[in-house]
């Protein structure tokens, strides 16, 4: 087979590839035999048809259209090898030439991997920071726990406010006529969480137990239910209880029901080494990310449309996958959001196009300073990723080999490989204080 490469524009180019006969005539067997098994012709089984009947019944031609569908991916796929590009989207591809006897021919535009020119990478400055806890951060940490274990405890006599939950019966009706899901009893609905239509839970506030109302909204226009969308609505809605958080004493009984110390000086403490350990992580992710930053923005890439929209796709799937581990799925999200998918999809373009630069720059920097994976990491890896499974390492290895994915095991190490060597070269500065203004004076 015979492969050859043109290059359009920076990040598109046509590939000519010329099959060998030989291939087309396997191609066309094997189209053959899987059309014969649906063949009708008098005085034959499905299947038994021979070769020479079936063509002059029908004609080679017939065949054609099943033997590039089998001859065009492998072809397509040896041709890239062979060309040594990458493309990133599907091709364009145009048949030249396909028939019993001679080779076949085609060309397909393909948009490949951009070039990346880098900048300077190496002696970036980032802020110097301390992972340092402050008192309030502290007592922001204890509020939180405090929080967490707080109870519900029923108001009796006092007005509804926000944060508190409200135990209600609501019925909707647009235009007069009630609508499908605009119905619950005894809902209990957390007051200030956003969670209900603009200006509902803001009508519920001041109610108190026994209360009945009219709540007077407009759905959003984006509402994810046309029928809905921009209609005046009204809620009649009934309170039956009020129910607000009553947060534990910060004492040593505190202490003894959250955590393993008796008392809450000794609590505290350890909980000042944690944050501190969080905030190291954070700073440490931050510098990482600033230098990567800094590093992609020095560059020159000009990103193809088609890397964006594949990363965006991945990017929907991550989130649909988070979504579905806290007992939610897209469409539910959508519907609680009042978002399509497209809307979703266009505000993730932006951190899209940001990731792809990211890689594309941190691969090119990888192979410019030769940054290598050893087999010792690569099983390490697996350690933890067998660790984190509760598989063994071979188990592991199996499953990504069966995916294809160990290459894509030894890229990540290389980025972060290249990430953590960045960092290295990178300088930290203290964050110099804003000068004076001078004064001016006017005669």
């Amino acid at each position: 087979m015979k492969a050859t490469w043109e290059k359009i524009e920076k990040n598109l180019g046509v590939l000519e590839v010329e099959v060998e006969a030989e291939r087309v005539a396997a191609a066309l067997d094997k189209a053959f035999n899987k059309v014969v098994k649906k063949a009708n012709v008098p005085g034959f089984r499905k299947g038994k048809v021979p070769r020479v009947i079936f063509e002059s019944r029908f004609g080679v031609e017939s065949l054609y259209q099943d033997a590039i569908d089998i001859l065009l991916p492998e072809a397509y796929s040896e041709a890239v090898e062979q060309a040594d590009i990458f493309p990133v989207d599907r091709p364009e591809v145009d048949i030249e030439q396909f028939a019993k006897g001679q080779s076949f021919i085609f060309k397909a535009k393909v948009t490949v991997k951009p070039e990346v020119t880098l900048g300077d990478y190496k002696g970036l400055e980032v802020p110097a920071q301390k992972a340092e806890v402050s008192e309030d951060e502290l007592n922001a940490e204890l509020k939180r726990l405090q929080e967490r274990h707080a109870e519900l405890v029923v108001v009796e006599e006092e007005a509804a406010q926000n944060g508190d939950t409200a135990v209600i019966d609501f019925d909707g009706y647009v235009d007069g006529e009630a609508f499908e899901g605009g119905k619950a009893e005894r809902h209990s609905l957390e007051l200030g969480s956003g969670s209900f239509i603009p200006g509902f839970e803001e009508q519920v506030v001041g109610m108190a137990t026994g209360d009945f109302k009219d709540v007077e909204v407009t759905f959003p226009e984006a509402y994810h239910a046309e029928n809905l969308a921009g209609k005046a609505a009204v809620f009649k809605v009934k309170l039956h209880e009020i129910k607000r958080k009553q947060l534990p004493e910060l004492d040593d009984e505190f202490a003894k029901d959250v955590s393993e110390f008796d008392t809450l000086e000794e609590y505290k403490a350890d909980l000042k080494k944690q944050l501190e350990s969080r905030k190291q992580n954070e700073l440490k992710g931050a510098r990482e990310n600033a230098v990567v930053d800094k590093a992609a923005a020095n560059a020159e890439v000009e990103i193809p449309a088609a890397m964006i929209d594949s990363e965006v796709q991945n990017m929907v799937r991550d989130f649909d996958n988070r979504l579905r581990q806290q007992g939610m799925n897209m469409d539910m999200f959508l519907s609680f959001s009042g978002q399509t998918r497209e809307d979703l999809e266009e505000q993730m373009k932006g951190d899209a196009e940001k990731r792809v630069r990211n890689n594309l720059v941190l691969e090119v920097i990888s192979k410019t300073e030769n940054i290598e994976v050893s087999e010792e990491e690569v099983n390490e890896e697996l350690a933890s990723m067998a660790e984190n499974f509760r598989r063994t390492p071979e188990e592991i290895k199996t499953i990504l080999a069966a995916n294809g994915s160990l290459g894509s095991l030894k890229e990540e190490i290389a980025l972060r490989k290249t990430i953590d060597f960045l960092v290295e070269n990178s300088v930290e500065v203290e964050a110099s204080e804003e000068a004076p203004a001078e004064e001016t004076s006017a005669e």
